[in-house]
């Protein structure tokens, strides 16, 4: 077992099947290689809620610090690296807040586009709230209901934040078009980390995501790595949004599926997401 490096992985389209669940093959592969001491993570724009029941199955990676004498879990990486997620305590190690002004331009800015953000507001350290209007396209219902009985963060219909002081995130979803131009917009009234990718779910939508200044994947590896002395990243992508994280690591893997952007820039591509190729290569590599 290789101890020097970090295996982290995109969730949906990467190390989901076309269900949004981890096969229980890699399930197995996975937990045997957690428990022979692999660093295995993953990154991912969704929420701790969702990553919490995903990943159940799977145990925390952990390591050894020579120096204190203790183990640590080694964290996930949620919302697109805006924030770590001990799956093992339930709370954030380390949250990164959209500035106050920044948050209410950006507000300001999606009222007039006429795309409504689900606005993420962090509360304590282990729970989010999450604004949006009641009037929903079919895309926002399917993504509401999808959540809206997830522990750790609660949905509040018709209702703003209070102040805007513990914004994490703004999302939104709409047509192709529309979305790139709203990101371009924004681009011009804010320095936040503003990005936008195409829906694997639905052909023709498109995702806006919206975090703090610097906030990314990338970022969030890169320190990970760091902090846990790892000495190589080997990442796992599909979409857009993976390919930050792909440029920093030393091995970037896209699945057979991955959009063809992504396909261009890996170093090694693998078989697609309903084979267990992320599991299987980690297996090989490790």
């Amino acid at each position: 077992m290789r101890r020097d490096t970090l295996y982290v992985t995109d969730l949906d389209g990467t190390l989901l099947n076309d269900a949004s669940r981890i096969p229980p093959k890699s399930v197995a592969l996975l937990t045997r290689l957690v428990k022979a001491g692999a660093m295995f993570t993953v990154a991912t724009a969704r929420t701790p809620a969702t990553v919490q029941r995903l990943m159940s199955a799977i145990p925390t990676s952990r390591i050894y610090h020579p120096a204190t004498g203790m183990r640590y879990n080694i964290p996930a990486i949620v919302m697109t690296g805006a924030a770590l997620w001990d799956r093992n305590r339930q709370y954030f190690p380390s949250v990164t807040l959209i500035p106050e002004k920044d948050a209410i331009e950006i507000s300001n800015a999606f009222s007039r586009s006429g795309l409504r953000p689900f606005t993420y507001s962090l509360s304590g350290n282990s729970f989010l709230n999450v604004y949006h209007s009641r009037a929903m396209t079919p895309r926002e219902e399917a993504f509401f209901n999808e959540r809206r009985r997830l522990s750790m963060k609660r949905f509040h219909l018709d209702q703003q934040p209070s102040t805007m002081d513990r914004v994490v995130l703004f999302f939104a979803t709409g047509p192709e078009q529309v979305v790139e131009a709203v990101c371009d917009q924004l681009k011009e009234v804010t320095n936040c980390s503003v990005s936008w990718y195409r829906d694997i779910f639905s052909h023709g939508t498109g995702l806006i995501d919206i975090y703090a200044p610097g906030v990314s994947k990338a970022d969030a590896v890169r320190r990970m790595a760091r902090d846990i002395g790892a000495r190589r990243v080997v990442v796992f992508g599909d979409n857009l949004n993976d390919l930050p994280m792909m440029q920093v690591a030393d091995v970037a893997v896209a699945v057979e599926n991955a959009l063809p952007e992504v396909k261009n820039r890996a170093d090694i591509v693998i078989g697609p997401n309903i084979e267990n190729s992320v599991a299987r290569f980690i297996l090989n590599d490790a």
